[in-house]
């Protein structure tokens, strides 16, 4: 029987990518191979709960949402993390997926919704992203910066020139104990950014 480590299963309203603000069940997997300096869930570094698929599958089926998503911790760290999706996905759910970047996304299903985050400097895990994963991306899929300051403002904008990504879906969320959205609003807004400014929708309805 497959079965996954699981931190935790919830229902909230999805915070951080275009499917911002839709009612959203959470299924946040243990383990994490990244330790970035700004990480709001190092909870979910440590072991979790082994659950098998079917008590997965019957805990996401008491919310009346048809939005799943996959989170962490990172995700990929389980290798059976893709065939719960595949079923998810066979079930009907509209199947979204976090990751870090660092683990390369080729096993997941084509129709899953990956937000894949590059680490900037100020995470202090530059350089894990896979950079094969630019072209295993789907057209729908979404990329995330979050930003500490400037230095991470530049290499995000220098990212996005050098591997041309202008027309995809990116997101530019700041560490707001850091950077002021408002300050990286007015940075975006003299270079014409083709990014969006993300700010953590449930952070400011305080919701989990």
């Amino acid at each position: 029987m497959k079965s996954l480590e699981i931190c935790e299963i919830f229902y909230s309203l999805q915070g951080e990518s275009n499917y911002m603000g839709m009612p959203c069940i959470f299924v946040r997997l243990a383990r994490c191979n990244l330790r970035c300096s700004y990480c709001d869930t190092q909870y979910s570094y440590a072991p979790g709960n082994r659950m098998s698929f079917e008590k997965i599958i019957s805990e996401i089926a008491m919310y009346p949402a048809k939005v799943v998503e996959f989170t962490g911790g990172e995700p990929l760290w389980q290798e059976d993390t893709p065939q719960l999706m595949q079923i998810l996905l066979d079930m009907g759910y509209k199947v979204l997926m976090e990751s870090n970047g660092a683990m390369y996304i080729d096993e997941i299903p084509h129709e899953v919704i990956k937000i894949l985050d590059v680490k900037c400097p100020g995470s202090g895990e530059a350089g894990s992203f896979q950079r094969a994963n630019l072209s295993l991306m789907a057209a729908w899929d979404e990329l995330k910066f979050v930003l500490t300051g400037f230095h991470d403002y530049r290499y995000a904008v220098d990212f996005i020139t050098q591997y041309k990504l202008e027309g995809r879906v990116i997101h530019f969320s700041p560490v707001t104990t850091m950077l002021p959205a408002e300050q990286l609003a007015e940075w975006m807004l003299r270079d014409g950014v083709q990014a969006k400014l993300s700010l953590q929708l449930h952070k400011i309805l305080n919701l989990r």
